[in-house]
C-alpha cells in the first residue's frame, strides 16, 4: 500500500510513534506489540498498521500522541561509539553522549566506529532526507590522514573520481593540508555519501585511512565543540541545510 493517497497521508503506526519523537522505530514496535497504543480507542498490535495521520486518534499509554518539539542537535563523535540506538554487544553508542537532550532524536546519515567528527540528530525525517539524499548533493568535508605519501597526481585521482566497485565516485573537492616524513593529510569534500567512500578512495590509491573526520556539512562545521560534547543548530543553521 503506498504511504499517501491523493486527499490524506498514510503511514504505518510504528513510523507515526518514531517520527513523533518518543522513541526509535524498534522501541515503537515493541511497545505497540505489548498492547500500549491503541488507534481510535483500539489497542492494535500490529506495528505495519496504516494510520490516517488527518483522521485517526492514536493514543499512547492511554495519552493522545502529541508530536515532540523538534530538535535539531549536533554532536561530535568519537572514535569507539557506534551511530546506533543499541548494541548487541552493549559497545558505547552516541545515545550514551546525548542522554540529556531529553527527545529521541535520530543520526542524519552514520559515521563508522572509526571515524569521528560532527553528526547530526535530529526527530525531523524531512530535514534528514533533505542532508542524506544523494540528489540533494549536500556537501561533506573530512579531514583525512593517509598511511603513505601521497603524490600530486594521486589527490586529482580522487579529485576527478575514483572507480569504485559500485560505480565511478562524483567528482570532489581535494586540498593537502601537510606532509609527514610518512603521511599525508589531506581535505576532501564529497557531494555523495556511499557506504565507507572515503576509506574506499583512499584504498584504491593502495593506501589506507589512519584517521578521519568529519569537520563538515554544508555550512555547518564542528567549530570549537569539545569531542564527545553536543550543542543545538541554530535557526539559521537549520534553515540553510533545509534550503541548501
Amino acid at each position: 500500500m503506498p504511504t499517501t493517497t491523493a486527499t490524506r497521508p498514510l503511514k504505518t503506526l510504528e513510523r507515526v510513534l518514531s517520527k513523533a519523537g518518543i522513541g526509535s522505530r524498534v522501541d515503537a514496535r515493541r511497545w505497540i506489540h505489548a498492547g500500549r497504543v491503541a488507534v481510535n480507542s483500539e489497542i492494535i498490535r500490529n506495528p505495519d498498521h496504516w494510520v490516517d495521520l488527518e483522521r485517526d486518534r492514536v493514543h499512547f499509554d492511554n495519552r493522545p500522541l502529541q508530536v515532540r518539539e523538534r530538535l535539531y542537535v549536533l554532536l561530535y563523535k568519537p572514535t569507539g561509539y557506534l551511530t546506533t540506538y543499541r548494541d548487541p554487544q552493549r559497545r558505547p553508542t552516541v545515545y550514551d553522549l546525548i542522554a540529556d537532550v531529553g527527545t529521541f532524536v535520530s543520526p542524519v546519515g552514520r559515521l563508522d566506529l572509526d571515524t569521528s567528527g560532527l553528526l547530526l540528530m535530529t526527530n525531523d525525517n524531512a530535514f534528514a532526507e533533505r542532508v542524506t539524499n544523494p540528489a540533494s548533493h549536500v556537501p561533506k568535508t573530512y579531514l583525512v590522514k593517509a598511511s603513505i605519501r601521497l603524490t600530486d597526481a594521486q589527490l586529482q585521482q580522487l579529485r576527478d573520481g575514483i572507480e569504485l566497485s559500485d560505480g565511478p565516485t562524483r567528482p570532489a573537492t581535494v586540498s593537502r593540508v601537510r606532509d609527514s616524513e610518512k603521511y599525508t593529510h589531506f581535505e576532501i569534500t564529497l557531494t555523495e555519501g556511499r557506504n565507507r567512500q572515503v576509506r574506499r578512495m583512499v584504498e584504491a590509491l593502495d593506501a589506507a585511512v589512519l584517521k578521519l573526520v568529519r569537520v563538515r556539512i554544508g555550512s555547518i562545521g564542528i567549530g570549537k565543540l569539545p569531542i564527545g560534547k553536543w550543542r543545538m543548530l541554530t535557526p539559521e543553521e537549520v534553515q540553510g541545510l533545509a534550503q541548501g
